[in-house]
């Protein structure tokens, strides 16, 4: 996994930057869902994250993502927007709707600014594009869950 970390750093799309450290203090206890059909591309984000104390749990598509929500009840949602079946937007309408707590961060390589708007308008609590810097994903995951956005 280590050379396929090393190979999906290279690639512009999946490039990541690292936060200085090893491990984020008092971060142990965070749950993030990953949701995004690139296996390959959360694979190694999740190990990243793993590596500074996040607790991580994987969803390959927007169906599984829905289901781990309910089981795993995370505290933040690493969300795509353009996946196969249930798409980013309408998993992101129903969290909102059925987990109002859970921060829901948008990470897409394929957005537009009406994308982005409608995103944040739902409720989405962050809005990033790939290739997304590690150190700007863990900034949004470090805040404090009292800033998160306030959901009708």
């Amino acid at each position: 996994m280590q050379e396929a970390m090393r190979d999906l750093s290279s690639c512009s799309r999946w490039r990541f930057s690292d936060a200085e450290g090893t491990g984020v203090k008092g971060m142990e206890k965070v749950k993030v869902l990953l949701v995004d059909d690139e296996q390959e591309f959360i694979t190694a984000l999740s190990e990243r994250l793993q590596i500074r104390g996040i607790d991580v749990r994987l969803a390959f598509d927007g169906e599984q993502g829905l289901r781990l929500v309910q089981d795993q009840q995370p505290d933040i949602m690493v969300l795509d927007l353009k996946m196969p079946g249930i798409d980013g937007m309408e998993v992101l309408r129903r969290v909102v709707r059925s987990h109002p707590e859970i921060r829901v961060v948008m990470l897409t390589g394929h957005g537009s600014e009406k994308d982005r708007q409608e995103a944040m308008r739902t409720g989405a609590y962050a809005y990033l594009q790939k290739p997304v810097q590690l150190d700007q994903l863990m900034e949004v995951i470090r805040r404090p869950g009292s800033e998160t956005k306030k959901r009708g």
